[in-house]
């Protein structure tokens, strides 16, 4: 019988939901607001792509730190409860 994971990036949103959303909402939602003000405005949309493709790249990069550092926690957290039960017998 297989067990079903939830997504990593769920995970991440249930084990840390405000520093999970500041590092995939908040730049992709700054990516948008520029690109809407440079439509609003009238500016040339190429500063805006190029705006909103760092962000982007910038929020697939922070998640993934976040998404590793969050396993890491994890991962020494079983190691330490491991330890726990191996010297409590």
């Amino acid at each position: 019988m297989s067990v079903r994971q939830p997504l990593p990036l769920i995970e991440l949103f249930r084990a840390a939901p405000a520093k999970s959303a500041l590092l995939t909402l908040g730049p992709a939602a700054l990516a948008v607001g520029q690109l809407l003000n440079s439509y609003v405005n009238g500016v040339s949309p190429v500063v805006s792509l190029g705006f909103a493709a760092v962000m982007l790249t910038f929020a697939a990069v922070a998640t993934g730190h976040h998404a590793a550092e969050h396993r890491l926690r994890e991962l020494e957290r079983e190691v330490v409860s491991d330890a726990d039960l191996e010297s409590s017998d």
